[in-house]
């Protein structure tokens, strides 16, 4: 194949949509997660049954039905140097326990990792 200045243009073009969607990836994947204050939330975005919002979510993960016991946070500087990024998923105990600190390699000052337990139906229900 030659090497022509439209190949290198192409090629260059493709380059820079590969790194605009992986800059772009986890801002849309930040979008479907579940929010713990479900009133700034659009409608489209809210689960169906929103009526205590942390003790009827079910677990994050694809294909797991069982009720969320954990949230799990992590915060880490992207790697494009854009600024910090959080990922939230509320999760079944089994998932929870799979989960580890993923981005370690960009730590920062401001760096977090924290899971916290959800609230039980028995404390929600004599609030």
């Amino acid at each position: 194949m030659a090497d022509t200045k439209n190949d290198r243009e192409k090629q260059a073009s493709s380059e820079e949509q590969r790194q605009r969607e992986i800059t772009e990836a986890p801002v849309r994947a930040e979008e479907v997660e579940p929010s713990d204050d479900t009133e700034d939330v659009p409608d489209e975005t809210r689960r169906e049954d929103s009526g205590s919002p942390d003790s009827s979510r079910r677990c994050h993960r694809r294909g797991c039905d069982k009720p969320a016991t954990f949230k799990v946070l992590e915060r880490y500087q992207e790697e494009t140097g854009h600024g910090a990024v959080e990922a939230t998923a509320v999760l079944c105990q089994e998932h929870t326990d799979d989960e580890s600190p993923t981005n370690l390699d960009l730590a920062y000052e401001d760096y977090v990792f924290r899971v916290t337990p959800l609230p039980s139906m028995s404390e929600t229900d004599t609030a």
